[in-house]
């Protein structure tokens, strides 16, 4: 089968080892991705506080390039654009008057939307959980993990759809459970890391972040695993900061799909597990 990829600027830079480790995986249960040729950035960093319409354009735009492929599924894994193709479709298609204008600026018509899958959904369907259960080679049952599944993923749930419950989703768990990695009971599931305010406001993200790790720790995890690069970043890079405030974590910060792909028998050298900040590879081997 094969979907649309939006290989978007982050997974280009900071969260590369996140695009890795999901092609990874997608390879191995025989799901083909195909990114769009002129595709732009979705702007969820500055264009939504700056217009309306850039904002719903930019997603807009790469729906309409989707569509010219002859695809009418996009595999979004950054929780960002996630939420931004989303909420622009949802605005498009409340609001008439924007609709044609957007149409206008990027020259199509959407006779029928672009389906907008974040890969949590995509892996969670019973076909692909019954495939990565048999696709399992190393056992990681030792590891003691936390889903963190950020705010934006999830939120605002009239516009994202996102398939689980918003307050307290489980599909990350069922994933993780599906090729042996055991997930704890948790507070802190959905509270926002503050990644939008790390250059202007550190001090409330390290308060943000520190709420964010100190629960974890307090549940017993080993390592939390993410969706999002914003998250991965900002809960890894962090706890170096929070050091000198007289906090010491050394909690690993893992993309889910890197979880997986290991749990599948992908090398843990392929994966650039060494981008983290904070090492995690120890954790990997069973006592």
């Amino acid at each position: 089968m094969k979907y649309a990829y939006y290989n978007s600027c982050s997974l280009r830079a900071t969260g590369k080892e996140y695009s890795h480790s999901l092609r990874r995986v997608f390879d191995l249960l025989g799901l083909e991705l195909q990114e769009p040729k002129n595709w732009v950035c979705c702007g969820s960093t500055l264009a939504h506080n700056a217009s309306v319409l850039l904002a719903d354009t930019l997603p807009l735009k790469n729906l309409a390039e989707i569509q010219n492929m002859g695809l009418n599924e996009v595999i979004v894994p950054c929780t960002a654009c996630y939420n931004r193709f989303k909420v622009a479709q949802a605005e498009d298609k409340s609001d008439l008057r924007l609709k044609h204008e957007i149409e206008n600026i990027i020259g199509h018509k959407f006779e029928q939307p672009v389906a907008v899958t974040h890969p949590l959904e995509m892996l969670s369907n019973d076909e692909n959980l019954a495939k990565l259960k048999s696709l399992v080679k190393r056992d990681l049952s030792h590891l003691k993990v936390v889903s963190y599944y950020g705010c934006l993923l999830v939120r605002p749930h009239k516009e994202t759809g996102f398939r689980d419950n918003p307050e307290y989703p489980v599909t990350m768990d069922n994933i993780l459970g599906a090729v042996g990695i055991k997930t704890l009971d948790w507070s802190h599931k959905v509270e926002c890391c503050g990644g939008s305010l790390s250059i202007t406001r550190p001090d409330a993200v390290l308060k943000l972040t520190s709420r964010i790790l100190d629960d974890a720790r307090a549940v017993g995890a080993a390592a939390i695993s993410v969706p999002c690069t914003f998250c991965q970043l900002n809960l890894d890079l962090r706890q170096d900061d929070l050091k000198a405030l007289g906090k010491t974590y050394d909690l690993p910060i893992f993309y889910f799909t890197e979880l997986i792909a290991l749990a599948l028998g992908v090398p843990e050298k392929e994966l650039m597990l060494d981008k983290h900040f904070v090492e995690g590879e120890k954790l990997l081997v069973k006592a």
